[in-house]
């Protein structure tokens, strides 16, 4: 017997793990297309080299594994018991003796195993992956377009130059009735560079580009621009051949310091955030206490107004209290500071509130991702014992029924989530609350559903439905 359980779990397992990869590199490879569908127009014409997309490409995969994996288990686990069961190899197992749970035993293991992977890779990978991509991605947003001079139009993008060709030859370098405004001096059209035709080519290290023109005129007007001497000399020269040199330098992409992104939440391991919310908390007690005894400040000498008093009510104030023991000529003096001080408290506590108010939010931000850091290895949990339980019910393996179930059941979930996370970072229920709703609802229901798989429930088998549905109308005909 025990080397028949033995058997019977590399056959599961054997089961398990060609569709397991199969799909999680499926899903990965669907969300990283979505990816670049969101983020093309910042990649298109800047002109970058392969392997920093791919660097790009790569990181951003990573950043993807939180969703791909809860749906490659899903989605594996319903076809690996609806295979099972499509071929009634589950009724030969329980036949023989052999419960659901044991049969699910070393799929709940391995599961288990990559659970618990999930957590380090959320909590190593994940930050040092979000750090590279952000840092990347914020250098290929600021990155300038590739060099592409049309002809007829007026090309602006080299600093301080402005480069207009007639036509352009079918070799991309030849050019035609040239003009190039040179304003690099600040001046204005002061220097004008005319050519017939010219020739467009680039350093060895693609630093510089150089443009030879033939056949031109250059001209050049000084002066001195915005004195009482208005005299200006213009100088023409004629040339054969003027070679003109444009630096390329900011057309090369530049890293930017990562230390400058490594303090965003999601570039933190569980020990940062901690380290961080700490701090941030300390900091908001420290501003609230503040802000307390400077409150007290502006009341206790202002004791005779309210701050949400309106002009007429603290006007009222001030003539049946204070300002009827002063003389006529003071009191108005008296009411402009009344309503300067008022002014002044409103807006300090208004400035205050915000101030709060984002540090508030930096704190729930930092205790979203702690919370995340776990909420992934659980899903992945829950999602198996949804999705083994209804293979094994539904009894229909390949990429049809499975498919459609496992992707209703993944909407769920990450709507749920999706709504939850909002909700906790809006503040409208605690982050542990917001961040575990999706497990808190979806674990009722894996439980509810592996009880019936056990006790061989025919709760999603369609073909009962249909020799319902079949029956019924017969009946009706009769």
């Amino acid at each position: 017997m025990f080397f028949q359980i033995k058997k019977v779990h590399k056959l599961i397992i054997g089961s398990f793990i060609g569709p397991f990869i199969l799909t999680f590199f499926i899903a990965l490879f669907i969300l990283l297309m979505q990816f670049l569908f969101k983020y093309i127009d910042d990649l298109v014409g800047k002109g970058l080299e392969w392997y920093v997309v791919l660097q790009l490409l790569m990181y951003a995969s990573s950043t993807l594994v939180p969703m791909a994996l809860p749906l490659a288990i899903l989605l594996s686990s319903i076809m690996t018991f609806g295979n099972l069961g499509e071929h009634y190899e589950l009724v030969a197992l329980k036949s023989s003796g052999i419960s659901l749970r044991r049969i699910m035993m070393p799929l709940i293991t391995i599961v288990f195993i990559i659970s618990i992977g999930a957590f380090f890779f959320s909590n190593i990978v994940m930050p040092y992956a979000n750090l590279k991509m952000g840092a990347l991605m914020w250098d290929v947003r600021n990155q300038k377009p590739s060099l592409a001079i049309k002809p007829g139009e007026f090309y602006n993008g080299i600093d301080g130059y402005s480069i207009r060709v007639a036509e352009k030859g079918d070799d991309g370098s030849t050019l035609k009735n040239i003009v190039i405004y040179n304003h690099t001096a600040n001046n204005g059209n002061m220097n004008v560079l005319l050519a017939d035709s010219g020739k467009m080519l680039k350093s060895e290290n693609d630093r510089y580009l150089v443009i030879m023109l033939y056949n031109g005129i250059s001209y050049e007007e000084t002066g001195s621009p915005g004195t009482l001497n208005n005299r200006k000399q213009l100088t023409r020269v004629k040339f054969h051949e003027h070679e003109v040199k444009f630096d390329l330098s900011t057309f090369q992409l530049n890293r930017t310091d990562e230390n400058l992104f490594k303090d965003h939440y999601t570039m933190l391991n569980l020990k940062q955030l901690k380290f961080y919310e700490d701090s941030l908390s300390e900091r908001l007690v420290r501003d609230k206490a503040f802000f307390h005894q400077n409150y007290a400040l502006y009341t206790n000498m202002n004791k005779s107004f309210r701050l949400d008093s309106s002009v007429t009510s603290v006007k009222r104030t001030l003539d049946t209290n204070i300002i009827k023991n002063f003389k006529q000529s003071d009191r108005t003096m008296i009411i402009s500071r009344a309503f300067s001080t008022i002014r002044n408290v409103a807006s300090y506590t208004e400035t205050a509130k915000k101030d709060q108010d984002a540090m508030s939010e930096k704190i729930r931000r930092h205790l979203i991702e702690t919370h995340r850091k776990f909420t992934l290895p659980f899903a992945c949990m829950i999602l198996f014992f949804i999705g083994a339980p209804l293979g094994a019910i539904i009894r229909k393996g390949g990429l049809g029924m499975p498919i459609v179930i496992s992707i209703f059941f993944f909407i769920f979930f990450h709507i749920l989530s999706i709504t939850g996370e909002k909700m906790a970072r809006q503040d409208v229920v605690p982050v542990w609350q917001g961040m575990w709703m999706a497990s808190f609802i979806l674990t009722p229901i894996g439980i509810f559903i592996t009880r019936k798989a056990s006790l061989d429930s025919t709760l999603l088998d369609l073909d009962v439905y249909s020799n319902f549905f079949r029956k019924l109308f017969k009946k009706k005909s009769k």
